[in-house]
């Protein structure tokens, strides 16, 4: 047998995958791919990792800055690149084992000035790389479907592993607290003149639809994984993340994701996207509750809005598959979550034969349902109006595989930690009879229990 196979090592199972990624975040670069368990039960697939064999961060400029030599300096081709050069072979049985080693990581939402011509116009005041990606040769998965957890690594990377995961740990960490409270970085009066200015180009004919986000922040200490438990305890979803690491001059950064919406799967050469569009809180009670779903279902505006991004995202995966082979199997359906209901559809298509997995994210980023439609000059009115780059908001955060697979969420309901900076975003589609109030309302219907949890 090759020193170089992967095998499957069979480990207990845990209905929480903090059991076991507690014993790793403290590794170098450690990562989770967090399905809700046992909060919710949408997602099946926990993945976690850490000590990657690679790093490969992409800078404010579009330059390519790697542990690892590449001749690659565009950073699509840095990624495919560095992505053939997992030198591991997969199991032998595969089915049900959705990574085998890949990279891992997050492209922000401004990795899509380099996708597309901007003028830049936003201010860069977050100081971090437009992507950052490992390349990891083993995970620790659990499938909440089969109700079992398992290593995919080769037997010297078991071994290793199987000695972080039984060390006795003894970080003493400091709790995390808020050392004042969330605060917008813009008052109600000027998201109202930002509403009309959207208003104004919407009534132009620039778009059919933009989306219009505010950005909260708040001084915190301690640690960012206990921040990470509490949210995903308040507000869990299917396509949660935690990914954490320290630059060279030691300061901290952590992405916290609970986001409920996914971007691109592929998988077997089939590609889907699952935008959401069209949003209410839920009720108070079990009578309140059926009343606003009721409402989100039957109401024109939201369902327009949610048709609008389904044929930019058809038109997306008709660019990277086989003519003919784009299909919409859910428009509009209602999806509840324990803070918010939405409207969820799905688009589908086969990846073209030539084409892949960064073919594909190239193509669609950032997703259309946090930029509008048509998306460039979505884009550029964004840049425009919000004053600030959305760095990791509304970017994507997953893995490509080195069997081809893809998996990335659109990273909404989510925290960005620089030192004792936190972030918070919440926006909303506007279209050309959105109401100022009730838009504003709901960016803040969005995310207020993520800022409760942590208060």
């Amino acid at each position: 047998m090759s020193s170089n196979q992967l095998l499957l090592h069979s480990l207990p199972y845990q209905a929480d995958p903090a059991g076991w990624f507690e014993r790793l975040r403290h590794r170098p670069e450690a990562m989770l791919l967090d399905s809700g368990r046992p909060y919710t039960q949408t997602g099946r697939f926990d993945i976690m990792s850490s000590d990657p064999m690679a790093v490969l961060e992409v800078d404010p400029l579009g330059r390519c800055h790697c542990t690892r030599a590449l001749s690659a300096i565009e950073p699509l081709a840095a990624q495919r690149e560095l992505l053939q050069q997992l030198e591991t072979t997969p199991p032998e049985t595969t089915e049900n084992v959705p990574f085998t080693g890949g990279l891992m990581g997050y492209w922000s939402y401004d990795f899509g000035r380099l996708l597309e011509r901007l003028e830049s116009r936003a201010a860069a005041d977050i100081d971090l790389p437009l992507a950052r990606l490992g390349l990891y040769d083993w995970a620790l998965i659990q499938d909440h479907q089969q109700q079992c957890s398992y290593l995919v690594a080769t037997t010297e990377r078991r071994d290793q592993v199987l000695t972080w995961l039984e060390a006795s740990h003894e970080h003493e960490d400091i709790p995390f607290a808020l050392t004042s409270p969330f605060a917008a970085d813009i008052d109600r009066a000027t998201y109202g003149h930002r509403f009309q200015r959207v208003s104004d180009y919407l009534h132009a004919g620039d778009c059919y639809q933009v989306n219009l986000a505010q950005r909260f922040q708040a001084r915190c200490r301690g640690d960012s994984w206990e921040a990470y438990c509490r949210l995903r305890h308040a507000t869990p979803a299917p396509f949660g993340a935690w990914l954490s690491w320290q630059e060279s001059d030691g300061r901290e950064r952590s992405i916290l994701s609970l986001s409920p919406e996914r971007f691109l799967h592929l998988q077997d050469r089939q590609l889907t996207t699952s935008p959401i569009k069209g949003t209410r809180p839920r009720g108070r009670t079990a009578e309140e509750d059926q009343q606003l779903a009721d409402e989100l279902v039957g109401s024109l505006k939201d369902r327009t809005e949610n048709v609008m991004i389904v044929d930019l995202l058809r038109n997306d995966l008709g660019r990277v598959c086989r003519a003919g082979t784009v299909r919409v199997p859910a428009l509009a359906a209602l999806e509840s979550y324990r803070n918010v209901h939405h409207l969820v559809s799905t688009i589908t298509g086969k990846l073209a034969p030539d084409l892949d997995a960064i073919d594909a994210l190239a193509a669609a980023f950032p997703g259309g349902s946090i930029t509008g439609a048509p998306r460039i000059r979505a884009m550029d009115i964004i840049d425009e109006l919000e004053g600030t780059r959305r760095g990791p908001y509304c970017g994507s955060v997953g893995y490509i595989d080195q069997r081809g697979a893809m998996h990335t969420s659109i990273t909404i309901r989510t925290l960005y930690r620089e030192d004792d900076t936190l972030y918070v975003w919440g926006g909303g589609g506007l279209v050309a009879d959105s109401d100022e109030e009730s838009e504003y309302i709901e960016t803040l219907d969005k995310i207020r229990h993520l800022m409760r949890a942590l208060a």
